[in-house]
């Protein structure tokens, strides 16, 4: 937590709703200034800045495709423009679509490689340039990457090679102090799990995990946080899967 409310900035990838949505409340809450970054929700996103602000907060919506560089870039100079220069950053946004493998369309293997790989991609490279040192980097890998679940070898290999990124661009910014975690979620309670699922299916996920519920936005949110703060500052190239014992 911050000593000075708004003394850092985090940005928040895909952070309009869900997940994304948690961690930019939990954050401002904790005394960041937030960028809330969002693809096509401008309502959702705008909404929430709102909110913040509101309470207290210093937050802006920033409308970027983070698979697209000059997105990302304009988005790292809107924050140092409005907020300051990046101290956090969250790898949040990602898509997924459930498909066997062998009935993969290009289009959806694209679609899916561009947001959750190249995506990243671009936030780190650009991140190398501008964070302070001392900053905190978090991505987003699955728990679908421990379980290799049928219909999720897309998905999955795209978090694979996010938890890569992870373990190696912690050892290349050696000598400034920043750590690069990634967390790795089981199912959580938001609309993009929820969708096109059956309610059987729903509650047999919901009982996977030993604790025998889904996880809740709140319950990754508190995890980003931990490792945001000072209290994670020797945790660093780790995955930590959040899944309630899933696997």
């Amino acid at each position: 937590m911050n000593t000075i409310r708004n003394a850092q900035v985090a940005i928040v990838t895909g952070a309009s709703r869900g997940i994304g949505a948690a961690i930019a409340r939990r954050l401002s809450n904790d005394g960041f200034a937030v960028v809330v970054n969002y693809a096509s929700s401008s309502s959702e996103a705008d909404a929430l800045v709102a909110e913040l602000n509101g309470a207290g907060g210093r937050a802006v919506a920033v409308k970027a495709d983070v698979s697209k560089a000059a997105d990302v870039r304009r988005m790292f100079e809107t924050a140092e423009q409005q907020l300051g220069k990046v101290d956090v950053l969250i790898n949040n946004a990602g898509v997924i679509k459930p498909t066997p493998l062998a009935d993969t369309s290009d289009e959806l293997y694209d679609r899916t490689f561009d947001i959750n790989v190249r995506g990243t991609f671009n936030t780190l490279r650009e991140a190398a340039g501008r964070m302070n040192d001392g900053g905190r980097i978090i991505n987003f890998s699955s728990t679908t990457v421990a379980l290799n679940m049928p219909g999720y070898a897309i998905y999955s290999a795209t978090k694979a090679a996010v938890e890569t990124f992870t373990h190696v661009f912690a050892k290349e910014l050696r000598g400034r102090n920043i750590t690069v975690n990634a967390v790795a979620p089981g199912p959580v309670a938001t609309a993009l799990f929820f969708d096109g699922k059956t309610d059987e299916q729903i509650q047999h996920f919901a009982k996977m995990p030993p604790l025998e519920r889904l996880g809740q936005p709140e319950d990754i949110a508190s995890v980003v946080a931990f490792l945001a703060s000072p209290a994670a500052a020797w945790v660093n190239g780790q995955v930590l899967r959040a899944n309630g014992g899933l696997a």
